[in-house]
């Protein structure tokens, strides 16, 4: 189990955002991931895309290192952030657009 923690450690340092999703970016394989993706795409985010469809032990090893019972999850500089209905909820209120701007992750404004 250790070594699956190490992979998720390494996976979520290696950038400002990471999401452990079913799917890609590009071809999210649920609706929840695809709504996160949308999001953060939305946002023009920046983020990496983990498909835990291709590794089962990282499927289930990120429930247990979160302490998180669904995919997909998003980290923001190493913090567990939620899942897809936490992460929809903070972008309605506004809330997920400051605490990006917070952790100093570049997020596109609307142009006025």
């Amino acid at each position: 189990m250790s070594d699956v923690n190490a992979t998720i450690e390494n996976e979520i340092k290696s950038q400002d955002v990471v999401v452990f999703m079913k799917g890609t970016p590009q071809m999210p394989q649920c609706g929840f991931s695809g709504q996160v993706v949308q999001i953060l795409n939305y946002l023009g985010v920046p983020f990496k895309g983990v498909n835990v469809l291709a590794d089962q032990n990282i499927r289930e090893g990120i429930k247990a290192y979160s302490n998180w019972p669904t995919i997909p999850q998003i980290y923001v500089k190493g913090e567990f952030v939620g899942g897809c209905d936490i992460t929809r909820e903070m972008f309605q209120s506004g809330e997920l657009q400051t605490f990006l701007a917070e952790k100093g992750v570049p997020v596109k404004t609307a142009a006025a």
